[in-house]
């Protein structure tokens, strides 16, 4: 399972990664400037045609792409033979005008962004099925959590109440309510609740979760203790329950929701005492669970809502696209602020190898439950790499994108060619600052394996 998660990851970010370079590759040929060769994958090509001026390759590592024009690093050659610009030929990269470079550049990131916006359309244009936890809570105080005061304690929340609005948004599902919370730390918040067939007007400010980046304010989602699949040959299938069987007791606790299993398993118990009803009658067995690396295995999943969204017309499809693609950038963009706050960086910040693995284990997730639901998520998944691979290729630091867009500027405002002594000096402090926040990452990466 975990080489698949590893495979569909590599195929996902390999197509994110291809968009990207496509779209420096079509603005290159668009603005006259000659590119040498455009691979799929990195290494030593395994297999390559020449079509026109273009090698077209295969490289033996699967993991993303490249675009190479015609004269890309003449900069280091002007450099090393002391010259004070750079010889501008017809064709090269260098010899184009600096307005167009920067549209080369802004062209590889502009794709990621349509690439979202593509896919996001087309999905709500088809229309799909998504399983979704109601609009209720349980507060973390609740379940044992030990945080003295949460937010949403501090506010007057209470288990079981209905979280209906924030800021004026409706809030249908438990994941609206998490994200919006998400990109809201520290951030004073109207929420709009729904008690005992009463509303009411409270306000919260979520605190920041330093190990994550993310807002949170004390609370987790309710979801009736209801079974939904139960596994084959799992520890519930050997117990005997089915699905929609309702589970009332577990070891004598009372189980009003799903999350009070947790303290119940808190001290790994070997056998759980469940009594359940089934049909309207009560029922009792006995569960063995099963403790692995990853948490507990009971063989069985707590039944969720099914929401299915209509089929939109190309029109409005491609309106619901944008905005979701704009709405991810947005999330991107607050998500990049919070880096400078005091976060543990080594499990909020995402390297090469943790995206891989987390975007194959949602696309196995998906497949797990369906054939369209595995293309659904995984197409979800890679649209919203593809808007941070955007997001961070423009940030204006050197080798990125934007760090070119930047020196381009200059020129432009210069009115003459830039020294290449000042080029090769900006590129290089860029490849050694790269170098250092991917060493950082993939660090942090090899911990969250570990973990799990």
């Amino acid at each position: 399972m975990f080489v698949l998660k590893i495979l569909l990851g590599l195929v996902g970010l390999g197509i994110v990664v291809i968009i990207h370079e496509l779209g420096h590759f079509i603005a290159a040929r668009a603005m006259g400037i000659d590119v040498e060769a455009f691979s799929i994958g990195w290494g030593k090509p395994i297999l390559k045609k020449q079509i026109g001026a273009v090698e077209y390759r295969l490289g033996m590592f699967p993991l993303g792409g490249y675009c190479k024009m015609r004269g890309e690093n003449e900069f280091e050659e002007a450099y090393n033979n002391k010259r004070e610009a750079i010889p501008p030929v017809q064709g090269s990269f260098f010899g184009a005008k600096p307005w167009r470079r920067i549209i080369v550049a802004f062209a590889g990131p502009f794709f990621n962004i349509v690439f979202a916006a593509l896919v996001f359309s087309i999905i709500w244009g088809v229309g799909f099925n998504f399983l979704a936890i109601e609009n209720r809570i349980v507060l973390a105080s609740d379940i044992g959590n030990e945080e003295p005061v949460y937010p949403a304690n501090a506010a007057g929340l209470e288990s079981g109440d209905r979280i209906i609005a924030i800021d004026g948004t409706p809030m249908e599902t438990f994941g609206e309510i998490r994200e919006y919370i998400a990109i809201n730390a520290e951030k004073q918040l109207s929420v709009k609740i729904e008690r005992n067939g009463s509303v009411q007007d409270i306000t919260v400010t979520p605190l920041l979760d330093k190990s994550t980046g993310a807002g949170i304010i004390g609370v987790y989602y309710w979801l009736n203790p209801v079974v939904g699949e139960v596994a084959p040959a799992g520890p519930s299938e050997h117990a005997g329950l089915k699905p929609d069987d309702r589970i009332l007791t577990v070891n004598g606790t009372a189980i009003a929701y799903s999350m009070a299993l947790l303290p119940l398993l808190a001290d790994q118990p070997q056998t759980l005492t469940i009594g359940f009803e089934r049909d309207g009658t009560p029922l009792q067995t006995e569960l063995q669970p099963v403790y692995t690396g990853e948490g507990v295995d009971l063989g069985f999943t707590f039944k969720m809502l099914e929401y299915r969204t209509p089929s939109l017309s190309p029109f409005a499809a491609i309106s619901k696209g944008l905005s979701e693609a704009w709405k991810m950038l947005s999330v991107s963009i607050k998500s990049l602020a919070l880096l400078f706050k005091g976060i543990d960086l080594t499990q909020a910040v995402s390297g090469p190898v943790r995206i891989t693995y987390m975007l194959g284990d949602a696309a196995t997730a998906g497949f797990s439950s369906s054939f369209a639901d595995g293309i659904h998520t995984m197409a979800n998944f890679m649209s919203f790499i593809s808007v941070a691979l955007c997001v961070m290729n423009l940030l204006p630091l050197p080798v990125l994108d934007g760090g070119l867009i930047v020196l381009f500027i200059i020129e432009i405002f210069k009115r003459g060619p830039l020294n290449p002594k000042f080029i090769s000096v900006f590129q290089t402090a860029g490849i050694v600052l790269i170098f250092a926040l991917m060493t950082f990452a993939i660090f942090g990466d090899v911990l969250y394996l570990v973990r799990l």
